[in-house]
């Protein structure tokens, strides 16, 4: 064979040897490739049930006396003398200031002599001395300065009109009260009442004898228990909600009026889906509520839900869940619709 020959052989067999390699290589590199498994997330769960939920509703409010007197003489006069003190808590009838008595003086004198002067004619007209007219007229002037009299001692001993403390005095003994402020203004503090600002939504689930209640700012730790007495009747056309008034008993006068406070309001029990807190996860951006439904083939199924009130660590579910389905409560930060779980206890 000469070299030519030769040659042709030699770049057949090194043009065999260098496929033999490359597939050797590849089949080498197709058998190291690892096979991908299907990840299995592991979950906790959590059965959802019903249970009663309490729609209570809580309003920011400001304590108020139930009644406010401003004690005042009808007509100007000198005060002689003032019997009580701001802080000083008063009966009803106790007198609490003493205005002038020229006037009151004048008129029991005249009261005094009309008095005698009807007894007179009284038995000239049972003798016949006397016409019905003259005798009823004598009446009629009798009755006038009696009146007369009543109203200037009333407003010339000034007395309270309710149990109360007393909240502001305006003059000193000796001031000529001018009809330009209250000489006193008492307050009742027991009981006190708050008005409540309920929206037009929430309105008609309110009613008289409801119970409330009450905690103040100034009394933390304290809880006071008032009802319903009253709902105005009109709404404000500005803010949309009614006035419903709250009376607390106050026995102990711990409450002050011009206290802030909170006042909670029971609208009514439902019986709801719950379920707890750490099974919600909320959308970014959306505002959206999910929960991870577990289905019976182990597969997860995301589900927007409504939610209520939240209430000792739990959600109530307004839509979106019944009750019975399993829901995801620890795991679901990895999940999406469709993926399969592992159920752990």
């Amino acid at each position: 064979m000469n070299n030519s020959g030769k040659m042709k052989i030699r770049s057949l067999v090194y043009g065999l040897a260098v496929i033999v390699l490359v597939s050797s290589c590849g089949a080498r590199k197709q058998e190291a490739a690892p096979v991908e498994e299907e990840k299995t997330a592991i979950v906790e769960v959590y059965t959802t049930v019903k249970e009663t939920v309490s729609h209570e509703t809580g309003y920011a409010t400001t304590v108020q006396a139930n009644i406010v007197n401003n004690i005042t003489p009808q007509n100007a006069g000198r005060i002689r003398k003032l019997n009580v003190e701001v802080g000083d808590f008063v009966k009803p009838g106790q007198i609490l200031a003493e205005i002038d008595r020229v006037q009151l003086d004048q008129a029991a004198l005249k009261l005094k002599n009309d008095e005698t002067e009807l007894e007179r004619c009284r038995q000239l007209y049972k003798e016949g001395g006397l016409s019905q007219s003259e005798f009823e007229s004598m009446e009629l002037a009798f009755k006038v300065s009696k009146s007369s009299y009543d109203n200037l001692l009333e407003n010339t001993v000034l007395r309270s009109p309710i149990s109360g403390v007393v909240t502001a005095r305006n003059y000193d003994v000796e001031d000529m009260y001018s009809m330009s402020s209250p000489i006193y203004t008492v307050q009742q503090i027991s009981p006190v009442k708050l008005l409540v600002a309920v929206s037009e939504t929430d309105y008609t689930k309110v009613s008289k004898g409801d119970k409330v209640t009450v905690l103040a700012d100034a009394l933390p730790g304290e809880v006071f228990k008032g009802s319903v007495v009253r709902l105005y009747p009109t709404m404000d056309a500005v803010s949309h909600t009614f006035n419903v008034e709250v009376q607390v008993a106050n026995s102990s006068a711990r409450l002050r009026p011009g206290m802030y406070a909170k006042a909670s309001l029971n609208m009514g029990d439902t019986d709801s889906v719950v379920i707890p807190d750490a099974a919600v996860v909320k959308q970014q951006g959306s505002g959206q509520k999910i929960v991870y439904v577990l289905k019976a083939d182990s597969t997860v199924e995301a589900r927007i839900i409504t939610l209520g009130r939240f209430f000792d660590g739990k959600y109530e579910v307004l839509s979106g869940l019944s009750e019975g389905e399993i829901v995801v409560v620890k795991g679901q930060s990895v999940l999406k619709s469709g993926d399969k779980v592992e159920v752990v206890k």
